[in-house]
């Protein structure tokens, strides 16, 4: 996790506010609103405030997302780079079990193939080789995204801030990762219902969802941080996300990996 340091009053109070809209199911109002000049590294210590106050109540962190790392998803959002957040023990909704949206704003989900790490990822130097020796399974995720201002017409601070979006996730069987498998080549479908919704591929992700790991590595190491044993690692969708309404249930299969599915209610 990221040491989000002494931060200043408003910082403390921004958190607040995106923690409270959270657990009230009732929007605020969009931090690049409410204080504008907001920076990408003052959204991120935002986030690292508001996941630290949650840790210190006692959820568990699981890992971390990463988002708008394909060109569908960045075009949805009008953004032009990835973001990150990080998971916890309470956003994690079981294969095949029910997910609840009484209190979420504007729920979307997306299709990811996602990772569980068997070793430690940090430092300068991570590349696809070594990220891909950190890489102990694969599996395909379903991530539902929600923005605590009510609408999606927000910054990428704005996301960031919100813990890039996240709300739950949703993770399929593992199979052990092999180096050489190609995922930049699986394909993923997405239905809703039974009705194909929404595809694409492992090379939607930045190429690879290889490479959204090295990003994420990277990007944690200029933090002073990086990955663990252990973690999962959400990389990003490989289409534009899809709204979603109570009664549906939801879909992710892929030849070579076991579905991950769950039903809204």
């Amino acid at each position: 996790m990221i040491d989000p340091g002494h931060a200043p009053a408003w910082v403390i109070e921004a958190a607040q506010e995106l923690r409270s809209a959270e657990l009230s199911g009732l929007a605020t109002v969009p931090l690049s609103r409410a204080y504008p000049g907001l920076t990408l590294e003052q959204a991120y210590r935002i986030q690292a405030v508001a996941i630290g106050r949650r840790l210190a109540g006692g959820d568990q962190p699981l890992g971390h997302k990463i988002g708008l790392t394909s060109l569908a998803m960045q075009q949805q959002m009008g953004v032009n780079e990835p973001d990150s957040g990080i998971l916890l023990e309470d956003m994690q909704v079981a294969c095949g079990g029910y997910l609840r949206t009484s209190t979420l704003l504007a729920p979307r989900v997306e299709a990811e193939i996602a990772f569980r790490l068997g070793h430690d990822l940090d430092g300068p130097a991570v590349d696809g080789q070594t990220a891909r020796a950190a890489v102990a399974e694969v599996f395909l995720a379903l991530e539902i995204i929600d923005t605590r201002y009510g609408d999606w017409g927000i910054t990428l601070e704005d996301s960031v801030a919100d813990n890039a979006s996240a709300a739950r996730f949703v993770i399929g069987a593992a199979v052990p990762y092999n180096a050489d498998m190609d995922l930049g080549a699986a394909s993923v479908a997405v239905l809703a219902n039974d009705v194909l919704t929404a595809d694409g591929h492992g090379r939607d992700v930045l190429g690879d969802p290889i490479n959204a790991l090295v990003w994420l590595a990277r990007r944690l190491n200029g933090l002073g941080a990086g990955l663990h044993a252990g973690d999962i690692v959400l990389p990003g969708s490989v289409h534009a996300s899809i709204p979603l309404r109570p009664g549906t249930t939801v879909e992710a299969s892929s030849p070579h990996l076991p579905a991950a599915r769950f039903r809204v209610i």
